[in-house]
Protein backbone atom coordinates (compact mmCIF):
# COMPACT_ATOMS: atom_id res chain seq x y z
CA UNK A 1 0.00 0.00 0.00
CA UNK A 2 2.83 2.31 -1.01
CA UNK A 3 0.03 5.10 -1.63
CA UNK A 4 -1.36 4.66 1.48
CA UNK A 5 2.12 5.37 3.22
CA UNK A 6 2.75 8.72 1.31
CA UNK A 7 -0.53 10.12 2.28
CA UNK A 8 -0.73 9.65 6.15
CA UNK A 9 0.12 12.77 7.21
CA UNK A 10 -0.02 14.94 4.42
CA UNK A 11 -1.66 18.33 4.06
CA UNK A 12 -4.31 18.73 1.17
CA UNK A 13 -3.68 22.29 0.07
CA UNK A 14 -3.34 22.02 -3.75
CA UNK A 15 -3.82 19.19 -6.31
CA UNK A 16 -0.92 20.15 -7.94
CA UNK A 17 0.79 18.55 -4.72
CA UNK A 18 -0.87 15.17 -5.61
CA UNK A 19 0.18 12.78 -8.10
CA UNK A 20 -2.29 11.39 -10.71
CA UNK A 21 -2.01 8.22 -9.11
CA UNK A 22 -2.40 9.60 -5.47
CA UNK A 23 -5.82 11.53 -6.87
CA UNK A 24 -7.17 8.46 -8.22
CA UNK A 25 -6.43 6.34 -5.03
CA UNK A 26 -8.52 9.03 -3.14
CA UNK A 27 -11.61 8.80 -5.66
CA UNK A 28 -11.51 4.97 -5.33
CA UNK A 29 -11.65 5.08 -1.79
CA UNK A 30 -14.55 7.79 -1.72
CA UNK A 31 -16.43 5.37 -3.71
CA UNK A 32 -15.79 2.61 -1.12
CA UNK A 33 -16.54 5.16 1.90
CA UNK A 34 -19.84 6.30 -0.25
CA UNK A 35 -21.14 2.42 -0.74
CA UNK A 36 -20.20 0.96 2.55
CA UNK A 37 -22.48 4.10 3.63
CA UNK A 38 -25.07 3.01 1.07
CA UNK A 39 -25.10 -0.52 2.60
CA UNK A 40 -25.06 0.73 6.37
CA UNK A 41 -21.53 -0.69 7.03
CA UNK A 42 -20.02 1.38 9.71
CA UNK A 43 -16.63 2.73 8.63
CA UNK A 44 -14.75 4.48 12.34
CA UNK A 45 -11.53 5.05 10.53
CA UNK A 46 -10.78 8.15 12.82
CA UNK A 47 -12.45 6.91 15.97
CA UNK A 48 -11.07 9.57 18.99
CA UNK A 49 -9.83 11.44 16.02
CA UNK A 50 -10.71 15.61 16.27
CA UNK A 51 -10.94 18.05 13.05
CA UNK A 52 -10.70 21.88 13.96
CA UNK A 53 -12.48 23.60 10.95
CA UNK A 54 -11.93 27.20 10.78
CA UNK A 55 -13.84 29.37 8.93
CA UNK A 56 -13.95 32.88 7.45
CA UNK A 57 -16.30 32.48 4.85
CA UNK A 58 -19.74 31.55 5.18
CA UNK A 59 -20.72 28.09 4.12
CA UNK A 60 -23.00 25.47 3.39
CA UNK A 61 -21.70 22.41 1.48
CA UNK A 62 -18.16 22.60 3.33
CA UNK A 63 -19.26 22.75 6.35
CA UNK A 64 -22.06 20.42 6.80
CA UNK A 65 -20.12 17.88 4.82
CA UNK A 66 -17.00 18.04 6.93
CA UNK A 67 -18.43 18.20 10.08
CA UNK A 68 -20.66 15.29 8.88
CA UNK A 69 -17.92 13.26 7.51
CA UNK A 70 -15.97 13.27 10.62
CA UNK A 71 -19.33 11.87 12.79
CA UNK A 72 -19.82 9.14 10.08
CA UNK A 73 -16.33 8.40 10.60
CA UNK A 74 -16.29 8.15 14.00
CA UNK A 75 -14.39 11.16 15.00
CA UNK A 76 -15.69 14.82 15.82
CA UNK A 77 -15.15 18.05 14.06
CA UNK A 78 -14.98 21.50 16.06
CA UNK A 79 -16.11 24.65 14.04
CA UNK A 80 -14.05 27.99 14.81
CA UNK A 81 -15.06 31.11 13.56
CA UNK A 82 -12.11 33.41 12.29
CA UNK A 83 -13.52 35.73 14.41
CA UNK A 84 -13.59 33.82 17.35
CA UNK A 85 -10.11 32.37 17.35
CA UNK A 86 -7.23 35.19 18.52
CA UNK A 87 -5.71 34.60 14.70
CA UNK A 88 -8.42 37.19 14.35
CA UNK A 89 -6.88 39.61 16.77
CA UNK A 90 -3.75 39.43 15.64
CA UNK A 91 -2.37 36.56 16.73
CA UNK A 92 0.93 35.27 14.80
CA UNK A 93 -0.23 32.63 12.47
CA UNK A 94 2.78 30.57 13.38
CA UNK A 95 1.78 30.44 17.18
CA UNK A 96 -2.24 29.66 16.24
CA UNK A 97 -0.85 26.59 14.15
CA UNK A 98 1.51 25.20 16.80
CA UNK A 99 -1.11 25.56 19.52
CA UNK A 100 -3.68 23.87 17.55
CA UNK A 101 -1.45 21.24 16.53
CA UNK A 102 -1.07 20.28 20.05
CA UNK A 103 -4.95 20.13 20.77
CA UNK A 104 -6.41 18.26 17.92
CA UNK A 105 -5.47 16.18 14.93
CA UNK A 106 -6.24 18.16 11.75
CA UNK A 107 -7.47 21.23 10.46
CA UNK A 108 -10.21 22.25 7.77
CA UNK A 109 -9.80 26.15 6.64
CA UNK A 110 -11.93 28.07 4.52
CA UNK A 111 -10.77 31.60 4.31
CA UNK A 112 -9.55 34.06 1.51
CA UNK A 113 -5.83 34.05 1.45
CA UNK A 114 -4.28 31.05 0.15
CA UNK A 115 -0.67 32.14 1.36
CA UNK A 116 -2.51 32.16 5.38
CA UNK A 117 -3.22 28.61 4.62
CA UNK A 118 0.34 28.20 3.15
CA UNK A 119 1.82 29.13 6.52
CA UNK A 120 -0.63 27.31 8.75
CA UNK A 121 0.48 24.37 6.83
CA UNK A 122 4.13 25.18 7.28
CA UNK A 123 3.96 25.49 11.13
CA UNK A 124 1.27 23.25 12.43
CA UNK A 125 2.63 19.58 12.61
CA UNK A 126 -0.93 18.03 11.86
CA UNK A 127 -2.59 18.01 8.36
CA UNK A 128 -4.20 21.16 6.94
CA UNK A 129 -6.71 20.55 4.03
CA UNK A 130 -8.07 23.46 2.04
CA UNK A 131 -11.86 23.69 2.21
CA UNK A 132 -11.66 27.01 0.10
CA UNK A 133 -9.15 29.72 -0.55
CA UNK A 134 -10.05 32.97 -3.26
CA UNK A 135 -7.43 31.27 -5.28
CA UNK A 136 -8.22 27.43 -4.77
CA UNK A 137 -10.73 24.41 -4.39
CA UNK A 138 -9.88 21.52 -4.78
CA UNK A 139 -12.16 19.99 -2.36
CA UNK A 140 -14.76 20.32 -4.78
CA UNK A 141 -12.79 19.27 -7.58
CA UNK A 142 -12.39 15.70 -5.84
CA UNK A 143 -15.93 15.46 -5.35
CA UNK A 144 -16.60 16.48 -9.15
CA UNK A 145 -14.13 14.17 -10.48
CA UNK A 146 -16.06 11.44 -8.44
CA UNK A 147 -18.98 12.16 -10.32
CA UNK A 148 -18.05 12.41 -13.78
CA UNK A 149 -16.24 9.10 -12.92
CA UNK A 150 -20.03 7.30 -11.90
CA UNK A 151 -21.53 9.27 -14.98
CA UNK A 152 -18.81 8.64 -17.10
CA UNK A 153 -17.04 5.86 -15.82
CA UNK A 154 -14.03 7.56 -16.82
CA UNK A 155 -11.81 10.77 -16.52
CA UNK A 156 -9.21 10.44 -18.68
CA UNK A 157 -9.17 11.45 -22.44
CA UNK A 158 -12.69 13.58 -21.66
CA UNK A 159 -13.19 17.59 -22.49
CA UNK A 160 -14.47 19.53 -19.66
CA UNK A 161 -15.10 22.94 -20.76
CA UNK A 162 -15.48 25.44 -17.90
CA UNK A 163 -17.18 29.11 -18.60
CA UNK A 164 -17.33 32.20 -16.64
CA UNK A 165 -15.55 33.77 -13.77
CA UNK A 166 -11.62 32.90 -13.99
CA UNK A 167 -11.58 32.09 -10.32
CA UNK A 168 -10.35 29.71 -7.41
CA UNK A 169 -13.23 26.86 -9.01
CA UNK A 170 -11.90 27.31 -12.38
CA UNK A 171 -8.23 27.01 -11.03
CA UNK A 172 -8.32 23.97 -9.33
CA UNK A 173 -10.12 22.47 -12.08
CA UNK A 174 -7.96 23.07 -15.22
CA UNK A 175 -5.13 21.76 -12.64
CA UNK A 176 -6.76 18.78 -11.40
CA UNK A 177 -7.80 17.78 -14.93
CA UNK A 178 -4.67 18.12 -16.71
CA UNK A 179 -3.00 16.03 -13.90
CA UNK A 180 -5.81 13.19 -14.77
CA UNK A 181 -5.46 13.53 -18.21
CA UNK A 182 -8.58 15.49 -19.27
CA UNK A 183 -8.36 18.14 -22.07
CA UNK A 184 -9.63 21.36 -20.31
CA UNK A 185 -10.90 24.62 -22.28
CA UNK A 186 -11.80 27.79 -20.36
CA UNK A 187 -13.91 31.30 -21.84
CA UNK A 188 -14.06 34.09 -19.54
CA UNK A 189 -14.13 37.72 -20.35
CA UNK A 190 -11.00 39.77 -20.94
CA UNK A 191 -9.88 40.65 -17.90
CA UNK A 192 -11.14 38.00 -15.77
CA UNK A 193 -9.58 35.21 -17.33
CA UNK A 194 -7.64 32.46 -14.76
CA UNK A 195 -4.34 33.95 -12.70
CA UNK A 196 -1.42 33.21 -15.34
CA UNK A 197 0.53 31.66 -12.90
CA UNK A 198 -2.22 28.81 -12.86
CA UNK A 199 -2.74 28.77 -16.51
CA UNK A 200 1.32 27.95 -16.63
CA UNK A 201 1.27 25.29 -14.00
CA UNK A 202 -1.52 23.59 -15.90
CA UNK A 203 0.21 23.75 -19.63
CA UNK A 204 3.05 21.95 -17.71
CA UNK A 205 0.86 19.54 -16.49
CA UNK A 206 -0.55 19.20 -19.43
CA UNK A 207 2.77 18.62 -20.96
CA UNK A 208 3.26 15.62 -18.94
CA UNK A 209 -0.14 13.59 -19.59
CA UNK A 210 -0.57 14.76 -22.99
CA UNK A 211 -3.78 16.77 -23.03
CA UNK A 212 -5.19 19.91 -24.46
CA UNK A 213 -5.28 23.37 -22.58
CA UNK A 214 -8.15 26.23 -24.35
CA UNK A 215 -7.62 29.67 -22.72
CA UNK A 216 -10.36 31.73 -25.20
CA UNK A 217 -12.70 34.06 -24.66
CA UNK A 218 -15.45 32.57 -26.42
CA UNK A 219 -17.40 30.43 -24.77
CA UNK A 220 -18.67 28.14 -28.36
CA UNK A 221 -15.47 27.74 -28.85
CA UNK A 222 -14.46 26.65 -25.47
CA UNK A 223 -17.46 24.15 -25.21
CA UNK A 224 -17.42 22.75 -28.62
CA UNK A 225 -17.32 18.42 -27.93
CA UNK A 226 -17.26 19.08 -24.26
CA UNK A 227 -17.83 16.20 -22.17
CA UNK A 228 -18.52 18.43 -19.22
CA UNK A 229 -19.70 22.00 -19.21
CA UNK A 230 -19.05 23.73 -15.85
CA UNK A 231 -20.05 27.21 -14.36
CA UNK A 232 -19.57 29.21 -11.34
CA UNK A 233 -21.23 32.51 -9.88
CA UNK A 234 -19.92 35.72 -11.90
CA UNK A 235 -19.23 37.57 -8.67
CA UNK A 236 -17.82 34.87 -6.04
CA UNK A 237 -17.76 36.50 -1.87
CA UNK A 238 -16.10 39.27 -1.53
CA UNK A 239 -17.21 40.47 -4.78
CA UNK A 240 -20.82 41.29 -3.86
CA UNK A 241 -19.80 45.31 -5.19
CA UNK A 242 -19.06 44.28 -8.36
CA UNK A 243 -21.76 42.94 -9.06
CA UNK A 244 -23.82 44.84 -11.49
CA UNK A 245 -20.39 45.70 -13.58
CA UNK A 246 -19.77 41.93 -13.90
CA UNK A 247 -23.20 41.12 -15.22
CA UNK A 248 -22.06 43.58 -18.06
CA UNK A 249 -18.94 41.91 -18.43
CA UNK A 250 -19.95 38.69 -18.35
CA UNK A 251 -23.26 38.85 -20.95
CA UNK A 252 -23.31 36.36 -22.97
CA UNK A 253 -21.72 33.93 -21.19
CA UNK A 254 -24.82 32.12 -19.67
CA UNK A 255 -24.44 28.24 -19.86
CA UNK A 256 -27.47 28.12 -21.31
CA UNK A 257 -29.44 25.64 -23.84
CA UNK A 258 -28.19 27.13 -26.67
CA UNK A 259 -24.65 27.14 -25.53
CA UNK A 260 -25.45 23.12 -24.20
CA UNK A 261 -25.82 22.14 -28.10
CA UNK A 262 -22.22 23.00 -28.69
CA UNK A 263 -21.36 20.26 -26.48
CA UNK A 264 -21.46 16.58 -26.88
CA UNK A 265 -25.23 15.10 -26.62
CA UNK A 266 -24.25 12.96 -24.03
CA UNK A 267 -22.44 16.00 -22.50
CA UNK A 268 -23.27 16.97 -17.88
CA UNK A 269 -23.85 19.94 -16.87
CA UNK A 270 -21.88 20.75 -13.49
CA UNK A 271 -22.02 23.88 -10.90
CA UNK A 272 -20.73 23.94 -7.71
CA UNK A 273 -23.58 25.98 -6.52
CA UNK A 274 -24.70 28.00 -5.03
CA UNK A 275 -26.29 29.10 -8.11
CA UNK A 276 -27.74 31.81 -9.83
CA UNK A 277 -30.76 30.76 -12.09
CA UNK A 278 -30.79 33.61 -14.87
CA UNK A 279 -27.24 34.88 -14.53
CA UNK A 280 -24.16 32.44 -14.93
CA UNK A 281 -27.18 29.46 -16.14
CA UNK A 282 -30.52 29.29 -17.42
CA UNK A 283 -32.53 27.68 -15.45
CA UNK A 284 -33.43 25.19 -18.46
CA UNK A 285 -29.92 23.62 -17.92
CA UNK A 286 -29.57 23.51 -14.23
CA UNK A 287 -32.57 21.66 -13.70
CA UNK A 288 -32.81 19.73 -16.72
CA UNK A 289 -31.60 16.19 -17.33
CA UNK A 290 -27.99 16.60 -18.17
CA UNK A 291 -27.55 18.38 -14.65
CA UNK A 292 -25.80 16.61 -11.99
CA UNK A 293 -25.44 19.71 -9.36
CA UNK A 294 -26.76 17.68 -6.68
CA UNK A 295 -24.63 14.50 -7.47
CA UNK A 296 -21.83 16.90 -7.10
CA UNK A 297 -22.82 18.06 -3.57
CA UNK A 298 -23.31 14.70 -2.22
CA UNK A 299 -20.26 13.52 -3.26
CA UNK A 300 -18.53 16.43 -1.26
CA UNK A 301 -19.42 13.76 1.73
CA UNK A 302 -17.94 10.95 0.47
CA UNK A 303 -14.50 13.15 -1.72
CA UNK A 304 -13.70 14.42 1.56
CA UNK A 305 -14.21 11.40 4.14
CA UNK A 306 -11.90 9.75 1.33
CA UNK A 307 -9.72 12.74 2.08
CA UNK A 308 -10.10 12.95 5.87
CA UNK A 309 -9.41 9.08 5.94
CA UNK A 310 -6.35 9.13 4.15
CA UNK A 311 -4.27 11.77 6.00
CA UNK A 312 -5.61 11.56 9.15
CA UNK A 313 -6.07 7.69 10.08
Amino acid sequence: MVVVDQLKGRDFLCLSDYTKEEILYLLDLAAKLKEEQKQGTPHPHLQGKTLGMIFDKASTRTRVSFEVGMYQLGGMAMFMSGRDLQIGRGEPIPDTAQVLSRYIDGIMIRTFSDTMVKELAEYASIPIINGLTDLQHPCQVMADFQTIIEHKGKLEGLKLAYVGDGNNMTHSLMIGAAKVGMDVAVASPEGYQPDAGVTEMTRAFADETGVNVLVTTDPAEAVADADIVYTDVWASMGQEAEQQERLQKFAGFEVNEALMQKARPDALFMHCLPAHRGEEVSAGVIDGPRSVVFDQSENRLHAQKAILVAVMK
